[in-house]
């Protein structure tokens, strides 16, 4: 009879982990994108690594301008004065000369001042040989003999022009456009560069900045990347002088008009379009072969290495990021970048993504590493199905390690179509994971192992008895039975050198467990419930 009922218990037992519904599917795992890119800047109009390419080349600094600017030609134009906006929302400025010279107020008052510094605040007090005067804004700070002007320890041809807004000062130079530009090449490309790579920067700025006058204001440009970097005297070179010199009054024309003749650092092979990555169509602002860039340091770079939290914080994203694929123009470069997050789709320009991200172009291949979180823990013996992400990149491995301190490659992985990554491991015990390729790892997968336990109720009275494995000798098992939602000790034993247990205690009906700590580099596991009828 006592067989019949320990049968029928076992049956029970069954039974019951059969009924046991399927795993939840994994939970997507933190994810790492692997971006690598070509060239540095927008990718419009003339590479300037590439105009340093085609200079030593033997290309001359008209070659090289027809080449980036389609349908272009060369004409002069205007060299008026300009007026360049050097500081604003300021205090107080510092203004100096080595020689006398003179400010001028709105009233056509001129006061005449020594050689040294003059500090202005927004009173506008000016200090006067007969004592401080209060002037009328604007005031024109003109140099004596042609020499240079000092606006805080920065020297500037021509002169300044101070002015009050809203209790603050703003500094105007006003100059010819072709000091403004001897101030500028150097500044945009490295005077070192050949002659004809810095006439070709020269005729290009030049350009640049009567196409690209500020509207509406009381200055045409802004010394800093808004219009083209202006520093003064301190960016004065004699090669860029004499670049500036020999194409004086040249410009950039297209159906007669001057051209915005962009300019960036390294094009990576090829320029985009206007259209590519403005959104307006330009004839002369096309998609360009560029192979002469080859020379810059940023032709190819990468891998940059971005955590998906990362990626979150810095595009102000909704959600923790799973996943991202980015949409390319037809020069190559990014359009837009498709974002999975926990709260949805979201896609991001790829100005913004190149901005926020710090990159420098938006010429990117963007990979991606993520191992998904199982379930639950896997028990010994048993395999289990790993999933994850590898996309863009070459030659994905697994590895594995005990304690995250060495790592085994354990294989090869052969992504899908859509780069999902799929396999069976069967850990022996707590083991992390992680997709390898070269230059980049994902972020590590901890699977936790149990032992399998199982518990009988045994042929003799008042006796469960039961397994563990891996065998685990003189580990300590605690048996447990179910109060209400608590499970509350009910006895304890020790695993013999078999792997086996056995508990006496008076059994009451009602459902039992076996429990055993970690151990052993395991989890801590628990056996299928037992349920004793009688």
């Amino acid at each position: 009879m006592r067989l019949v009922i320990a049968l029928l218990a076992l049956a029970v037992v069954t039974t019951t982990a059969s009924a046991q519904p399927a795993p939840p599917p994994a939970t997507p795992g933190e994810a790492l994108f692997v971006v690598s890119g070509r060239g540095y800047g927008h990718g419009v109009g003339m590479s300037q690594y590439g105009a340093y390419g085609m200079a030593k080349a033997g290309y001359t600094y008209d070659e090289i301008l027809r080449h980036y600017y389609t349908g272009i030609e060369l004409g002069p134009a205007s060299t008026n004065d300009v007026r360049v906006l050097l500081a604003e929302g300021r205090r107080a400025v510092t203004i100096a000369s080595t020689v006398p010279f003179t400010i001028r107020d709105a009233t056509g008052t001129a006061y005449n001042l020594p050689a040294g510094p003059v500090t202005i605040r927004p009173n506008l007090e000016v200090p006067t040989i007969e004592g401080p005067v209060v002037a009328v804004s604007p005031l024109v700070v003109r140099p004596g003999k042609a020499a240079p002007l000092s606006l805080d320890g920065r020297l500037y041809r021509g002169s300044l022009q101070v002015s009050t807004q809203s209790g603050y000062l703003r500094v105007v130079n006003s100059a010819s456009l072709e000091t403004y530009l001897q101030g500028v090449v150097a500044g945009e490309m490295p005077s070192s560069w050949p002659l004809d790579a810095l006439r070709a920067q020269a005729v290009a700025a030049r350009s640049y900045a009567l196409a690209n006058l500020v509207k509406g204001k009381p200055f045409d440009l802004y010394a800093d990347v808004r219009s083209q970097v202006y520093l003064g005297v301190a960016g004065e070179k004699p090669s860029a002088t004499e670049a500036v010199r020999s194409t004086a009054g040249e410009v950039v024309l297209y159906g007669g008009k001057v051209a915005s003749t962009l300019y960036f650092s390294t094009s990576g092979g090829k320029t985009a379009s206007a259209a590519d990555v403005f959104g307006v169509s330009i004839p002369y602002l096309v998609s360009r072969p560029d192979p002469w860039d080859k020379l810059s340091p940023y032709h190819r770079w990468g891998p940059v290495l971005l955590g998906a939290r990362t990626v979150q914080a810095k595009l102000g994203l909704g959600g923790r990021v799973l996943d991202a694929t980015g949409v390319a123009t037809p020069s190559g470069r990014l359009r837009t970048l498709a974002v999975q997050t926990t709260a949805g789709s979201e896609t991001v320009p790829a100005s913004l993504v190149r901005t926020a991200l710090g990159l420098r172009s938006t010429w990117l291949t963007i990979g991606a590493l993520r191992l998904d979180r199982p379930s639950g823990p896997v028990v010994f013996g048993s395999s289990l199905q790993l999933s994850g992400i590898s996309r863009g990149l070459v030659s994905p491995t697994l590895a594995t390690s005990a304690d995250g301190s060495v790592w085994t490659p354990t294989g090869p992985l052969t992504p899908d179509a859509n780069g999902s990554v799929s396999f069976t491991v069967k850990p022996t015990r707590v083991t992390r994971y992680r997709l390898e390729v070269e230059g980049a790892v994902s972020p590590a997968l901890l699977v936790q192992v149990t032992p399998r336990l199982q518990l009988v109720r045994a042929t003799e009275p008042d006796v469960l008895t039961g397994t563990v494995r891996p065998k685990l000798s003189g580990a300590t098992v605690s048996l447990e039975r179910k109060n209400g939602a608590s499970w509350l000790p009910a006895g304890q034993a020790t695993v013999d050198a078999t792997g086996a247990f056995r508990v006496e205690l008076t059994l009451v009906p009602g459902s039992y467990r076996a429990r055993v700590s970690a151990a052993e580099g395991l989890a801590a596991g628990v056996s299928p419930v037992l349920v004793v009828t009688g």
